[in-house]
């Protein structure tokens, strides 16, 4: 039960009744009548249980964006209902405002709309539906918390999206259906042309030039139908945040770029996330709304405080096929991890695959190197300098061994560049 504001209102109404006969029973008698008011009004009240509570499916929604949940409240009962109804969410749920005042006449119906803000990723649920009915004095209610079942699937946010038009107008240019041709050699043999100045001489095919009047050369295509296999960390080295995003949010940012890209080139792609152990595998065969999948993949993923199981994680990549495949290690350039647990299974990828390691820079590394004005900043840039030059060693072992590392501010507009300048020289 719960009591309303006008009870304790009621209350100092009897300072009244104390004044004009100031006795210590007129006290006692006036609290009395008071709860004698209040229970009978509590009697009185409704059942929070006749109020018919049904709530449709919410769906999913890219974490940041907002979306709302309904719940369609039914009065079942023979009287008018007045209260107030709580739909409570978890906190990252961002639930807000979320009590709403009814009044129902019977057997109407009204509609409560709570807002929505996810704040995390994964699915997000409903705790409990609290209902407050009060009785026809407004004096107390009775209250209940009911189990109303309903989830927001909170995905991955695709903010790199705005770059796709630019690398999907680049893809056209290497693939021949805009105005640029790829001169040279490196990619699959589309068709033959006249010569014209400026082609690269290496592309004059001499025995089509000798069948004919003039000088021919040949014009390239990229590559299609190569396998691109995104290995996504989900280990502890992927829980440190660069400014406020986390490294593996960045990360999965990248993957969904650079899978939407590899599809419409007409690649196939596959997915395998984990840590100690593998957490996802997914194949897509010609799926053209890879995204929207790939974010429900990734939505639930979560960093794990523990090492990388890389020797888990390769055998996943190797279990897909033994095709040669462009696979893109989504793991951050941390020396320790990628020396102790990385390197000693490398030579098993590359030997079949080639390998790209894709990593976010941290820009505060630079900025503290960059910044020697106090004694406490000198030892900060000498830190941030030893962290730098350690991270350069490690990339410089990864390139030896030949794997490519891309390590970025802004990840995702530079793997897909890395894997566009990959494709026009046949290099997948």
């Amino acid at each position: 039960m719960s009591i309303s504001g006008r009870v304790p209102l009621l209350l100092l109404l009897g300072a009244g009744a104390v004044v004009l006969r100031p006795e210590m029973s007129t006290v006692w008698l006036w609290v009395l009548a008071v709860l004698l008011l209040v229970v009978v009004d509590l009697l009185l009240a409704p059942s929070p249980a006749i109020l018919g509570l049904v709530r449709p499916p919410v769906g999913a929604v890219r974490l940041g964006e907002p979306t709302a949940t309904v719940l369609l409240a039914t009065n079942d009962s023979r009287r008018r209902l007045h209260g107030v109804v709580r739909d409570a969410w978890q906190p990252t749920a961002g639930a807000d405002p979320n009590r709403h005042r009814v009044s129902l006449p019977p057997g109407d119906r009204v509609v409560l709309t709570t807002p929505l803000l996810p704040r995390r990723r994964g699915d997000l649920r409903a705790i409990g539906v609290t209902v407050r009915l009060r009785g026809p004095l407004g004096l107390a209610a009775r209250q209940r918390t009911r189990v109303v079942e309903g989830s927001v699937r909170a995905l991955p946010p695709f903010d790199s999206r705005k770059h796709l038009p630019s690398r999907l107008a680049r893809l056209r240019d290497l693939d021949g259906r805009a105005a640029v041709r790829v001169r040279g050699q490196g990619t699959e043999f589309d068709s033959l042309r006249e010569y014209v100045q400026g082609d690269d001489v290496r592309s004059i095919d001499w025995r089509a030039s000798a069948r004919s009047r003039s000088v021919v050369v040949r014009t390239w295509q990229p590559e299609r139908d190569r396998r691109v296999v995104l290995v996504l960390d989900t280990s502890r080295t992927s829980a440190g945040r660069i400014g406020d995003v986390p490294r593996l949010d960045s990360a999965m940012d990248a993957a969904l770029l650079l899978a939407s890209l590899a599809t419409r080139a007409g690649d196939r792609v596959d997915f395998v996330a984990g840590d100690r152990r593998v957490r996802s595998r997914l194949r897509f065969a010609g799926n053209r709304d890879i995204a929207a999948r790939l974010q429900e993949a990734m939505a639930e993923l979560d960093p794990v405080i523990a090492e990388a199981s890389w020797d888990a994680l390769a055998g996943a990549v190797n279990g897909l096929g033994r095709q040669r495949a462009l696979v893109v290690l989504l793991t951050p350039l941390e020396p320790s991890a990628v020396e102790e647990g990385l390197l000693p299974v490398l030579a098993a990828l590359t030997r079949h695959h080639r390998v790209v390691l894709a990593s976010v820079r941290d820009p505060e590394l630079e900025q503290l190197s960059g910044t020697r004005t106090t004694l406490d900043e000198v030892y900060d840039a000498a830190a941030a300098e030893q962290v730098i030059g350690r991270r350069r060693y490690t990339a410089g072992l990864l390139r030896a061994l030949g794997v490519d590392v891309v390590d970025a501010d802004d990840l995702p507009p530079v793997l897909a560049d890395h894997y566009l300048a990959l494709k026009a020289r046949g290099l997948l």
